[in-house]
């Protein structure tokens, strides 16, 4: 499902902790770290795009999270001409609707065993921003975006008491 312009519908997951930490995951085989993500198939909203890629890709169910925020609008990133198949599809990069959610669960809750193809084999609590340093970079400035949208919303997570 890719619109007039290119781009596949998709969403990004924050996940935090109560300590304002969030879900960092490195993807099997490589060196490479992102938030999850995925696909927003033709029948799903978001929402159910965001629990449905929780669920394959870090092993997470919606018992195990509350969504505390999501941004307003889409926000697009292009991938780089290498990484591009040569077809007609006329498919550019991805837009994205990113959504920030409270962690509820134990850590122990995180698994990466509930599809056929993982996507990451582990993951890390990092501080809010350091994955913008670390991302890849034709990804900086969406999630650069999404995480200064999104970072009002991190106050909801923490601890309190």
């Amino acid at each position: 499902m890719i619109d007039g312009y290119g781009f596949r519908p998709n969403v990004g997951i924050i996940v935090a902790n109560d300590a304002g930490q969030v879900l960092w995951a490195r993807r099997v085989g490589q060196d490479a770290w992102q938030f999850p993500q995925g696909g927003i198939k033709s029948h799903e909203s978001p929402e159910d795009a965001l629990y449905r890629e929780l669920q394959e890709e870090i092993g997470l169910n919606d018992d195990s999270v509350e969504i505390v925020g999501c941004t307003k609008g889409w926000l697009r990133y292009r991938l780089p001409k290498r990484m591009l198949r040569q077809n007609t599809s006329g498919f550019v990069g991805q837009k994205q609707k990113w959504f920030m959610l409270k962690m509820l669960s134990d850590d122990s809750a995180i698994t990466f065993d509930h599809s056929d193809t993982p996507e990451f084999d582990l993951c890390q609590w990092v501080s809010y921003w350091y994955p913008l340093g670390q991302v890849v970079l034709f990804k900086q400035d969406v999630y650069r975006r999404a995480m200064k949208e999104l970072a009002p919303f991190l106050s909801k997570c923490l601890a309190t008491g």
